[in-house]
């Protein structure tokens, strides 16, 4: 699934009220080498993903759509199947076949989406490397979990850390929680609000406001393939100093399946052609 510089802010959940101290149960490994671990698995695992097809549904201020998506070696392929939760008239989804057939006779349609789509998991898999640097790490506790049992830490804003791009000025102002899956060691829950408000490029380019919230949970969904399966995105702010920002996005993942790894983008239409919404 593609996520975009916020998305991946993803450093999100509901914060749990924190542990004394004295009633810490003993860290049973570093936290920081834990998180390092889980986020080295995560990018070990990148590689040989394997293509899935999924449904998707997301919300946003102006916008409620469900869609069809089959990964192929071509970058994703997507079908409109729903809007606000009902299946698209007659009419609609005649337009929305229409779209896809005009897209298998453009191929360069097609290679610019898989471009921005490589961007997108390139500017994440950067993000990520940071995370073990960029926040202290403190052991919580163990919480049951989809996973079955998880590592619970969470996390503030490192004071040394240097963040090397604008991208990386976003981690300076979060803090929360990570859940870490005690078996595979792999991510399952980050979740994130920010403590302070956050310029870009001096405040030239940007800021997100204090008090905005980012959510991402992961599940193994077979075979040890972990997808994102839920994001919350809540954040406001300005752009180049003026321009009001507002990102108000909820997406939910399911029913995943494998689909064959060769599979060129054409064939993922004819596929999606051929289901029932």
């Amino acid at each position: 699934m593609g996520l975009g510089t916020l998305v991946f802010l993803s450093l999100a959940i509901a914060s749990a009220p924190m542990l004394s101290a004295q009633s810490l149960p003993p860290m049973p490994v570093d936290a920081t080498a834990l998180v390092r671990r889980a986020v080295q698995h995560r990018l070990d695992a990148g590689k040989s993903h394997r293509p899935v097809r999924y449904l998707i549904h997301r919300t946003d201020e102006r916008h409620d759509t469900t869609k069809e998506i089959i990964e192929t070696v071509d970058g994703g392929v997507a079908r409109l199947v729903a809007i606000d939760g009902k299946p698209l008239s007659a009419e609609a989804d005649r337009a929305e076949l229409d779209r896809l057939d005009t897209l298998a006779n453009h191929p360069e349609l097609q290679e610019h989406r898989h471009k921005s789509e490589q961007k997108d998991a390139e500017r994440v898999d950067r993000l990520l490397a940071l995370l073990p640097d960029a926040f202290v790490y403190r052991f919580e506790g163990m919480t049951p979990c989809a996973a079955g049992q998880c590592y619970r830490l969470s996390f503030t804003p490192n004071p040394h850390f240097t963040p090397p791009n604008l991208e990386a000025d976003l981690l300076r102002g979060v803090a929360g929680e990570v859940w870490i899956d005690t078996r595979q060691e792999r991510l399952t829950r980050l979740d994130g609000h920010f403590i302070a408000d956050v310029d870009f490029g001096f405040g030239i380019i940007g800021k997100l406001n204090k008090g905005g919230t980012v959510l991402l949970e992961q599940t193994d969904v077979g075979e040890h393939d972990w997808e994102l399966t839920r994001l919350t995105l809540h954040v406001t702010g300005n752009a180049l100093m003026v321009k009001p920002l507002s990102f108000q996005i909820n997406e939910e993942a399911s029913h995943f399946s494998p689909v064959a790894s060769g599979l060129r983008y054409r064939d993922a239409i004819q596929l999606l052609k051929q289901s029932v919404p």
